[in-house]
């Protein structure tokens, strides 16, 4: 599992895949169970968003390895703090 918290812009690969994502959100409900909620939401990377079915929910347990890290800047720390809480949730869970 990847340590840190990811910013916007991050690309990585997942466990279960082979295709890059490029993380474009946080914190989103699935659209089809609307109890579960995943750290990271991405998009095929380098295609991008070609629509919702495009949009892959993730964990960030679920993160191999982290191609590129995205920007940062002060605005991301309150984000940082925020996704903390997930990273906290899943340290209990293991």
């Amino acid at each position: 599992m990847f340590k840190d918290i990811l910013p916007i812009g991050s690309v990585v690969l997942l466990e279960r895949g082979n295709k890059p994502l490029m993380i474009f959100g946080y914190l989103q409900n699935s659209s089809s169970a609307k109890e579960l909620l995943f750290d990271y939401v991405g998009v095929p990377y380098p295609e991008g968003n070609l629509g919702f079915g495009s949009q892959i929910g993730f964990q960030m347990t679920e993160i191999k390895e982290v191609l590129f890290e995205g920007f940062k800047t002060e605005e991301f720390e309150p984000w940082k703090e925020l996704l903390q809480l997930a990273k906290t949730r899943h340290s209990e869970s293991e």
